[in-house]
């Protein structure tokens, strides 16, 4: 079988793709972040004013072809006008979980600290932690989510879980079934192979995380965009 040749692209050439990439994204100022790339790993920094905008921004780095890693250093920094305090952005969040349909807000407590939310709790899918976090985290005033709701899923047949992701692997990302192996133990995934991009690594690791019974996963994939 042919097998086609992929360049290899110079750090000068990732670092202004990057750039484009946050020019176009309207959730980022590309004027806030700075971009270093060294052997294709890119290093974000600067000032910006919401935990949203640092996600957007590492989101922007990585859909960009031969990004093999990111280090995001941007440092949020709410200007003093706009000041919200842990009470205020507490009761933000009780009232984000309370109106997010996916989130069952009753199971989930929060701490914040320096505009830092700590989540904590138990839900009973993947799905539901990872909605947490989303509801949270593009609030004016935090600095940071770290979530930390564990997963307790249900039990379910080893065989049937790995018959389930293999099935949403074909649906997601189809070039790269083949080449990626599921072991299952006690509701934890363990993912090994290679990948041709962050985005592809994404979509399996999503597809095998919201797979009913699944409790944790362990990523173990390689990105491999020459092979």
């Amino acid at each position: 079988m042919e097998t086609t040749q992929v360049r290899k692209k110079s750090d000068r050439e990732i670092q202004t793709q990057v750039l484009q990439e946050l020019k176009f994204d309207p959730r980022v100022d590309e004027t806030e972040v700075g971009v270093q790339v060294k052997d294709g790993v890119v290093t974000l920094s600067g000032r910006i004013d919401s935990f949203g905008k640092k996600q957007a921004a590492s989101q922007a780095a990585h859909h960009v072809g031969g990004v093999l890693d990111v280090a995001n250093d941007l440092e949020v920094v709410v200007p003093g006008r706009d000041f919200r305090s842990d009470t205020d952005i507490a009761q933000a969040v009780r009232e984000a979980l309370r109106w997010n349909v996916f989130v069952p807000e009753a199971s989930i407590t929060s701490t914040v600290s320096n505009g830092w939310v700590n989540l904590e709790g138990q839900v009973q899918s993947r799905h539901e932690k990872d909605a947490a976090a989303r509801a949270v985290r593009d609030l004016y005033g935090v600095r940071g989510v770290s979530n930390q709701v564990v997963v307790r899923a249900g039990k379910v047949d080893a065989d049937r879980i790995c018959e389930s992701i293999e099935e949403a692997l074909s649906r997601q990302a189809e070039r790269e079934a083949g080449r990626i192996q599921v072991r299952v133990k006690d509701g934890l995934v363990t993912l090994s192979g290679s990948v041709r991009s962050w985005s592809e690594r994404n979509a399996v690791e999503r597809a095998a995380a919201y797979t009913k019974g699944v409790v944790r996963v362990q990523d173990e994939l390689v990105v491999d965009r020459y092979s």
